[in-house]
């Protein structure tokens, strides 16, 4: 496979979705995983488009199917990553971002150790807080559970790569960029796109 394979998990409304929006808007060869959701969608979400939303019993079905690359369950809805479409991608050469919880980032990278991890943590638990209420969409109960939920997951940050502090925005979008511009000079990556480069300048052609 040709292209790299980056992971972003973060707690519930720590910016993780909108970062990941702007990264991929502003770059090209960058594509972000859709992944498939038994929730039902929010105001304003497109199927195909924020998540392909499907029901538990064909999720289920896929899952047996062995369709998915990783998949977890997430306050009672089940969410999954497709493996033929991120394995298409990364062999077309393109990078990919998986937008998912640790628990997936973990899986997936027992399955491609050599994919990068970027954890994406809040400026405090009041501004989590803070951000969680400005949705709109949940009750008391779910906040007061999701915040208790973040705490838990913030706890796996060890486990990544990258950290990277959404307090300031556009901050830490050049952050989540210079990620992938660094990936993107390693040896690895490097020696790879630029194989015949490579090899005429170890042979000593001069075109």
């Amino acid at each position: 496979m040709s292209g790299t394979l980056f992971i972003v998990a973060a707690a519930s409304g720590t910016g993780k979705t909108s970062l990941v929006k702007a990264l991929v808007s502003a770059d090209e060869r960058l594509g972000v995983s859709v992944s498939h959701t038994t929730r039902p969608p929010r105001p304003g979400e497109v199927d195909g488009v924020n998540y392909h939303f499907t029901s538990r019993e064909r999720f289920l079905a896929d899952v047996a199917a062995g369709q998915f690359l990783e998949h977890a369950e997430v306050f009672g809805n089940l969410y999954g990553t497709s493996k033929a479409w991120v394995e298409q991608r990364l062999a077309d050469d393109h990078d990919v971002i998986l937008e998912i919880d640790w628990q997936g980032a973990e899986i997936v990278r027992k399955l491609m150790p050599q994919a990068l991890s970027i954890f994406i943590l809040p400026p405090s638990l009041k501004a989590l807080a803070e951000r969680l209420n400005s949705r709109g969409t949940d009750s008391d109960e779910v906040i007061a559970h999701r915040l208790s939920e973040a705490i838990a997951d913030i706890g796996h940050y060890s486990d990544f790569d990258y950290l990277v502090i959404n307090d300031h925005f556009e901050t830490a979008l050049a952050d989540l960029q210079a990620i992938v511009r660094a990936a993107r000079q390693s040896h690895r990556a490097q020696s790879r796109r630029q194989a015949q480069l490579i090899r005429r300048l170890l042979s000593g052609e001069s075109e």
